[in-house]
This record gives C-alpha cells, structure tokens and sequence, in this order.
C-alpha cells in the first residue's frame, strides 16, 4: 500500500508543477506578469500591460487635454451617442487630427501601422499577412486582444481569449456623416500613419468584431471618431 500512496503524491506533484509551468509559459508569451498602470494629464489612470517588447494601455483613452495642458478642441472628441456614462467602459472617440497630436501621457505616444504590425506578428500573424494592404488578416489573433463574454461584446464574440491583456472592447466609432455606429459590435484603432491615399484624407486603423477572429487593417477619413490606444515610447 506504501507504494500506492507515494504513486499518488508523486502523481499530485506533478500536476502542481505541469500547473504552474503552464500558468508562467502563458505569463512569459503574453506578459501577463507584466503590468502597470499610466496617468494621463488630466489623472486618469489606465491598466497597462507588456505584449512582447511593447508596453501597450490596456483601456481606452479619455483625456480632454493635450500633454502641455491645452483643452482638446470639443470638436474633435465625443462620447458615444453624445453619453458620459459611455465614457467610464469605452473611453472617449476622437478625430484622427486630435489622436496623432500629443493626447498619449507622457512617455507614450499613438502607435504607428508598424508597431501595429508588430504587435500582430508577436500574436501569430504572418509577416505577410501583417504587411499586407487592407482588410481582415491572419486567424485568431483578434481573438487574444478581445475581452472576453458578452457582456460587452454582441454573441457571438467569436474565439475571445484575451490571453494577451490587451482587454479590446467594442468601442464603436462615429462615422463622417456624423453617426455613431457599432458600439459592442466592432472596435476601431487609430494609427498614426497615413493611409496610402494620395491626399491623405486617410489614416490606417485596426478593427475587431465580435463575429471575427481576425484583424481588419484599413484607411478611413481622418475627421471619423475612432478609439484611441497608446503605446509607451
């Protein structure tokens, strides 16, 4: 009987220390043991987190001022459907020409395509696919920056992992026409590059969707209010 019990502590032990291996392999991938907080200039404080060699906010922003303490013109940001109590979970929408300015805290600054890029490839993505023009890319690593359930996000909220602690939501955006649209549907990203227009009337930005596990790289108008995230310089 001896030999029983220790087969079965042996056996416990190793379930402990696969357990442990397991929970520091997903810490170690995604950055997970990796977090933070940053504070805008108006005192907000945000969830940080490191994915990879980039520290990104893992909340939206939702400051009202630049950096030198100068008010954002009131044009060129809202809350969705003009509500304030959106601002608490989805953070303010902004113009793409108040979101290149210096709206990030100190030390972080709007993410250029390529640290997009690079966030995507560090997910799984293929260089190539991350490099490519527009439209949904790679499989499913839209699906380790989406918050997970539904409570924010429609059903089906495909393939939600948020193993990276990115902690996406849907945000929603209000078009050129002045329409908001697709709050818990689709989040809107802005970049800080130009889209390949001519006249740069466009900037890139990434989309998620709840009905997507993929990521959409795109150019829409600059004077649209899309989500802003930031990354640390």
């Amino acid at each position: 009987m001896k030999w029983i019990s220790t087969y079965f502590l042996f056996k416990q032990i190793t379930i402990k220390v696969v357990a442990v291996f397991l929970t520091l392999s997903t810490s170690f991938l995604f950055g997970q043991d990796s977090s933070g907080t940053v504070t805008d200039i108006d005192g907000n404080i945000y969830k940080t987190v490191k994915i990879g060699k980039q520290w990104w906010m893992a909340e939206n922003l939702k400051v009202t001022h630049y950096q030198d303490g100068d008010m954002i013109p009131a044009l060129l940001y809202c809350s969705y459907n003009n509500n304030d109590s959106n601002v608490v979970v989805y953070g303010l929408l902004y113009k793409w020409n108040a979101a290149h300015k210096n709206i990030a805290p100190e030390g972080w600054h709007l993410p250029t395509d390529e640290e997009w890029s690079e966030l995507e490839m560090y997910l799984g993505m293929k260089q190539s696919k991350a490099m490519s023009k527009g439209g949904w890319r790679g499989k499913h690593e839209g699906s380790k920056l989406k918050i997970k359930g539904t409570d924010h996000w429609l059903s089906p909220n495909k393939g939600a992992t948020n193993e990276s602690g990115f902690s996406a939501l849907p945000g929603g955006c209000r078009n050129h026409a002045g329409r908001f649209e697709e709050m818990g549907e689709r989040a809107y990203f802005w970049t800080s590059t130009d889209y390949a227009d001519v006249i740069k009337q466009c900037a890139c930005y990434r989309a998620l969707d709840y009905n997507h596990s993929d990521i959409c790289r795109y150019g829409i108008v600059k004077y649209t209010y899309c989500s802003v995230r930031c990354i640390k310089d």
